[in-house]
Formats: structure tokens, C-alpha cells, sequence
């Protein structure tokens, strides 16, 4: 037990073997109590936060808990300075590789669970692998360059090279990355969603599709409008999917020989027909001025629902209510019309005795006071 090896006795080596072995099974216990009680927990919860935990612990390999046990044992041991610096930059490498892996196993999961979420959203899948390729790939720069600024070599010349080159390929690529990056804040900020019916300004029709690229929509007309992704979030979006209820005007035309007392009473009839249909909302009925050639009433209310159909079939209803209201009232609809005035410029009966008189007087000239004519008024 006293003999030496490599500065070191058979009991400093035995004993440093026997802490390597003790941590690694204590490390291998704890992972598999810890990922026991999460896959319990999990299964109680409905967040898949747990579950992505779990999934990211599984990926613990074994030869990693073999390494940090070494390690844990080597701490016990005389070792030179070159092997024990050695011994610690393995150990953070492995380290960071593992923490690599987790990270991988969790980004993993999340995609798992948005495809189970969106199997019918084939746009919004592809913009979620594209969004999982790049945090990959983050995360892998970073660790590589950690590994590297760990085992000395000096990165700062390597970081400010790829810092150059990446604007370079961005100043290259700005339309495809403003697109990319576009698509990702549609996915995360989610505006709309595949089934969605959006106006963007006087284009409006169904989204089909979410791609990285480009977002396509179906239009009332049958064609497919297909919009960049930068320009769709640069322009006045509205989704007609999301709306709740819906805010309708509209105004009637009596004419204007319509007395008094039945204008009166065609405020409190448009109140009547309204408030009876089913889901809506009366707001207001006033006479609300007078037009060129009508009397003019408006009207203002709520449809309960979104769906434009039922709009219809309510807005129809009431339309023949109000019809067959004003022929009971005896109340006529006013459509434009105009009265032309025309002014009778043919000579009087007057005017032909001015324009016709004797005497000396010029023709055309109307007689005088003195001789009896009355004056022209």
C-alpha cells in the first residue's frame, strides 16, 4: 500500500479510484430518481415544460458521468501540473458537450410537441424546423467557442472574423433574412393562423399557407395571393376570424311628403324590429337629417356573431320588416329625384302694347307716364 507510483501510493490510487467510481454511480442514481419523479409529475400537470425537462435529462450520458467521476477522483491525487490542467479542461469539455446535448434534447422536444400541436399547419411547422435549425445552430457556435476559448486558443481574432463575414452574408441576403425573420415573428407573435379570413389592404381571402419565405392566401375569387413575409407585417392587417361581433349601419329614405307625425313614429318602429331578432344589440334610431330629395333616418346595431351568413340572414330580416312597416303607415321610400324649375321668358300681353305702340315714339320704346300708360312694374 506504501508503494509509489507516479508521485502517488497504491491506497492514494485506490482510494481515488474508489471516489471516480462513487461518484459516477451517485451521479447515474440521481439522474435516474430525478428523471423518475419528473416523468411522475409530468403526467399530473398539463404544461410540457416537465416533459421537456425529462426528455433533456435522458440525454445525461453515461460516459459523461464517467468523466466528472474521474475527475472527482483525480482531485484526490498529486498529479503534475500539465496532467492536472489537462484533467480540468477534459472535464469542462465534456461538461459543456453535455450541456450541448440537453439543449438539444430540449429544443428536441419543443418541436415534438408543435408538430403534435399544428399537424394540420404545414406552414407553421416548416417556419418551427427553421426556427429550431437556427437555435441549434447558436447553441453549437457558442459551445464550440467555449470549448475552444478553453483549451487556449484565442478566439478573439476568430469571433471578429466571423463577425465581419456575417454582415457581409447578411448585407447579401437582407431580403431573405427580413423574410426569415419575418416568418418567425409571424409564428411567435402569431397575427393570424392558417384557416384565418385577413384583409391586408384591398387584398382579403383565407390563409393556406405560412412558409419561411412567403405567406399565401386564397381568395374570395378563387386565386391564390401569394405576399412576402416582410411586406405582410409592413402592411394594415385585419383579421376577420378574431372578431367577436359585429358593428352594423345602415340608413332608409322617406320622401319628403311625409308628414310630420308618421316621421315621428318611424324612429320607434326601426326600434321595435330591431331589438326582436335574435342575437343583436340595439344601439340607436334617430331621423337623422334631411337629404337633397329624401327625409333621412339611420339606424345602428350588433350582430352577436362573427359569421357574416347570419349577418346576412338578419340584416334581410330586418330590411322586410321595415318595408312592410312603412306600406302599413302608409310611408313611401324616397329615391333621388329633382325638380327643374323653368322661368316663362314669353312677352306679356303688357309687353306687346309697349313693344307695339304708334307714335313718334322708337319702336320698342314703352310709352310715357304723360299719355296715359300705367307704368311697368
Amino acid at each position: 500500500m506504501q508503494l509509489v507510483f507516479f508521485n502517488n501510493t497504491v491506497l492514494a490510487w485506490l482510494t481515488a479510484l474508489g471516489i471516480a467510481v462513487g461518484v459516477t454511480l451517485a451521479l447515474v442514481v440521481i439522474k435516474k430518481v430525478v428523471v423518475h419523479h419528473l416523468r411522475i409529475l409530468s403526467e399530473r400537470t398539463a404544461t410540457r415544460l416537465d416533459d421537456i425537462a425529462v426528455e433533456a435529462l435522458e440525454a445525461t450520458r453515461l460516459l459523461v458521468m464517467a468523466v466528472m467521476g474521474l475527475y472527482a477522483g483525480s482531485t484526490f491525487l498529486d498529479l503534475p501540473p500539465s496532467v492536472d490542467l489537462f484533467a480540468k479542461r477534459t472535464a469542462i469539455v465534456v461538461g459543456l458537450v453535455q450541456a450541448a446535448l440537453w439543449g438539444n434534447a430540449a429544443l428536441r422536444g419543443w418541436l415534438k410537441q408543435y408538430y403534435e400541436n399544428r399537424a394540420t399547419e404545414p406552414g407553421r411547422a416548416t417556419s418551427a424546423a427553421a426556427l429550431g435549425f437556427v437555435a441549434r445552430m447558436v447553441l453549437w457556435i457558442v459551445i464550440l467557442l467555449m470549448i475552444l476559448d478553453n483549451m487556449g486558443v484565442n478566439i478573439t481574432t476568430l469571433v471578429a472574423s466571423l463577425g465581419v463575414g456575417g454582415i457581409a452574408v447578411a448585407l447579401a441576403v437582407q431580403n431573405i433574412l427580413g423574410d426569415l425573420f419575418a416568418s418567425l415573428s409571424i409564428v411567435l407573435d402569431k397575427p393570424f393562423v392558417i384557416g384565418d379570413f385577413i384583409i391586408v389592404d384591398k387584398y382579403l381571402g383565407t390563409v393556406e399557407y405560412v412558409g419561411l419565405k412567403t405567406t399565401r392566401i386564397r381568395s374570395l375569387s378563387g386565386e391564390q395571393l401569394v405576399f412576402s413575409n416582410a411586406d405582410l407585417l409592413k402592411s394594415r392587417l385585419q383579421n376577420m376570424t378574431r372578431m367577436s361581433r359585429r358593428r352594423v349601419v345602415f340608413s332608409i329614405s322617406v320622401t319628403y311628403d311625409t308628414p310630420r307625425d308618421k316621421l315621428a313614429a318611424i324612429p320607434p318602429m326601426l326600434t321595435e324590429i330591431v331589438k326582436a331578432q335574435q342575437e343583436v344589440s340595439f344601439d340607436r334610431a334617430h331621423f337623422q337629417g334631411i337629404g337633397p330629395s329624401s327625409m333621412n333616418f339611420e339606424v345602428v346595431y350588433w350582430v352577436e356573431s362573427p359569421d357574416y351568413n347570419r349577418f346576412m340572414d338578419i340584416q334581410q330580416q330586418i330590411l322586410l320588416q321595415i318595408v312592410d312597416g312603412l306600406q302599413e303607415r302608409g310611408v313611401q321610400l324616397a329615391y333621388p329625384t329633382q325638380a327643374l324649375h323653368v322661368h316663362d321668358t314669353r312677352p306679356t300681353a303688357q309687353d306687346a302694347d309697349w313693344l307695339g305702340g304708334a307714335g313718334d315714339a322708337p319702336r320698342g320704346t314703352p310709352p310715357s307716364p304723360a299719355e296715359g300708360a300705367a307704368p311697368r312694374p
